[in-house]
Parts: structure tokens; C-alpha cells; sequence
């Protein structure tokens, strides 16, 4: 059973504008621009990392963020039971209007691959029951939209968080900075779409 929560405001997010250019797919983008809270969830068996942040007008404000963990001794569906739970206490805790969640991409592991797409899903399938609309973006767009260059490096894409959310120090483990990532990234797509609205 999953919670459903209604946004704080007026504000909501839907896919209304698609846009060309970065890889093969295409970025979903918000449909009004205001105060809005984004939840960014970078998932995994044994760590998904969270980050939470508010825009409003052209700033982001770090709200929550941290990572949920899992004993590695338990089966896989116990610990798939555990993201989801843990996930919906926070979306009801925190009431994000907005889920951002990085696309997959295969990996050279199957068996690495098959678990982090089974993560994935459950966090999806959690933001889904919870009412929030979720986002999903390639890390080639994360990187350009936070760092404003697809190819860039980890530690430079971290460097920027800290700068763009005001924080004292890069946020850790990197599943945590990953989450705060591809919520900005989705945070600067909203921004995007109210420039091209104005012009």
C-alpha cells in the first residue's frame, strides 16, 4: 500500500517538452516554474543514495539527503522490500513534489546490472504509489546540466554540487552526491523550460 501525497503548492511537474541534442534520448522537462521540491534517488541494492533540494526562481536550497542501506546477508527480495519502505518514510516525511531518477545503462556485469535495474524499480515504483512524478535522465545530461559539459569528471560534477547548494564540503558517499546530481540536473531543466516560455 503506498501513501499518497498531495504538493505544497501550486507547482507540478509533468513531461510536457522533450528536447533534442543530448545523446540519443530526450529530457523531460517541468511544466511550471516556481517553488518546487526534488527528490533526487540514486538507487542500489546495498546503498541508494537521496537528495532533496528546493528551487526556487534560479537557487537551490539542500533540504535532506543520505543514503538507505541494506544488510548483505539478507535475500534480495527482503532487502528490495527494505528500499521501498525506507524510500516512502521519506517521500512522506519530506513530501517531494518531484522524483528525479537516473536512466540505466548496461553494464558489463549481468548480474550487477540485473540487481541495480531491480533497485531502480522499486524506487520508482515507491515515488509512483507515494504521487510524485518522476523524471528520468542519462548521465551524459546529469554532467551537462550541472557542470554545463557532458563528459566531465566525477570529482568536478561533486565540486559543483558543493558550489551550487552552498555546502561546506562534497557530499558522501558518492551515492549520495550522485542523487543530488540528477536532482539539480532536473532542477535546471525546469529553469530551462521557464526561459524558453519567456522568449
Amino acid at each position: 500500500m503506498g501513501f499518497s501525497i498531495a504538493a505544497e503548492n501550486s507547482v507540478y511537474c509533468s513531461f510536457l517538452l522533450r528536447i533534442k541534442g543530448i545523446g540519443h534520448l530526450l529530457s523531460n522537462i517541468c511544466l511550471e516554474v516556481g517553488d518546487v521540491r526534488i527528490i533526487g534517488i540514486d538507487p542500489g541494492i546495498a546503498i541508494t543514495g537521496y537528495g532533496i533540494i528546493d528551487k526556487h526562481a534560479n537557487s537551490f536550497k539542500p533540504v535532506a539527503y543520505g543514503i538507505i542501506t541494506t544488510e548483505a546477508g539478507q535475500d534480495t527480495c527482503r532487502r528490495l522490500v527494505s528500499v521501498y519502505n525506507d524510500l516512502t518514510r521519506i517521500f512522506y516525511e519530506y513530501k517531494p513534489q518531484c522524483a528525479a531518477v537516473e536512466e540505466l545503462f548496461f553494464n558489463k556485469n549481468a548480474k550487477t546490472a540485473m540487481v541495480i535495474g531491480q533497485a531502480r524499480g522499486v524506487a520508482i515504483l515507491a515515488a509512483a504509489n507515494a504521487g510524485l512524478e518522476i523524471f528520468e535522465y542519462t548521465p551524459l545530461q546529469v554532467k551537462q546540466a550541472v557542470v554545463g559539459y557532458g563528459r566531465a569528471q566525477k570529482r568536478q560534477v561533486q565540486a559543483m554540487i558543493k558550489l551550487l547548494l552552498n555546502l561546506n564540503e562534497i557530499p558522501e558517499p558518492d551515492d549520495v552526491a550522485d542523487a543530488l546530481a540528477v536532482a539539480l540536473c532536473h532542477g535546471s531543466s525546469c529553469k530551462m523550460q521557464h526561459i524558453l516560455d519567456r522568449g
